[in-house]
């Protein structure tokens, strides 16, 4: 019997869309196991409601940023310093303090 696969409604779904590229660019990534990682830290953030109060457009941010976070060398200082980031250069951003928050509590939820 196949394994159930977890579908995820936007933004949260750019996450596994990421673990897809990964193991596609970098071939020493299980594909398998990336994505068994990023539906991992896709639920997590869900069920944690990381981007609750985010507008779609924020939360759509957020996710994205956490996409290249999620794969540096450090995840969690990469998460922190776009947090930083965010309070210093908002760009387009509705609420860049809630979306700064958020990427801390998505840090948090995540262990990172």
């Amino acid at each position: 019997m196949a394994a159930a696969v977890q579908v995820f409604e936007p933004p949260l779904d750019q996450l596994v869309a990421t673990a897809d590229a990964v193991a596609q660019a970098r071939p020493e990534v299980d594909p398998d196991l990336a994505r068994e990682v990023f539906v991992e830290a896709a639920t997590l953030l869900h069920n944690g409601l990381a981007l609750d109060g985010l507008d779609e457009h924020d939360a759509s941010a957020v996710v994205a940023g956490l996409c290249l976070d999620l794969v540096a060398e450090d995840p969690g200082a990469a998460i922190r310093a776009r947090s930083e980031a965010t309070l210093a250069s908002p760009g387009d951003l509705h609420d860049a303090e809630a979306v700064a928050a958020s990427y801390l509590v998505s840090a948090s939820i995540l262990r990172l």
